[in-house]
């Protein structure tokens, strides 16, 4: 699994940056850079507070974080077609941050 991509893609698809994220998840900027880099093993209630900063279900972090051989019976090209669902959902979706007036540095 590869939970700091996960982090990284949806936190750029919705156009957030890492101050934002962080202070929405009640952690550092620079734990935050950690866990996207995968330097730092997140505990679930640390991935809990950052998938409601992102605005999306904890267990889609999980999907995206995922390789294949973790999906168990669902199929390639299952996995793909759930895959460019997700990336169409993030990218059509609010961003969190803009709604709050906070301007992206």
């Amino acid at each position: 699994m590869n939970v700091g991509h996960a982090i990284r893609l949806c936190r750029t698809r919705r156009g957030a940056s890492q101050g934002a994220v962080a202070r929405q998840a009640s952690c550092s900027v620079s734990y935050l850079s950690m866990l996207e880099n995968n330097r730092r093993d997140p505990t679930l209630s640390t991935l809990t507070r950052v998938a409601h900063a992102l605005q999306i279900p904890v267990g889609l972090l999980f999907f995206l974080a995922s390789e294949q051989e973790d999906l168990g019976p669902i199929d390639g090209e299952t996995a793909a077609k759930l895959m460019q669902c997700v990336d169409a959902s993030l990218s059509r979706a609010p961003n969190a941050t803009a709604q709050s007036g906070e301007q992206h540095g």
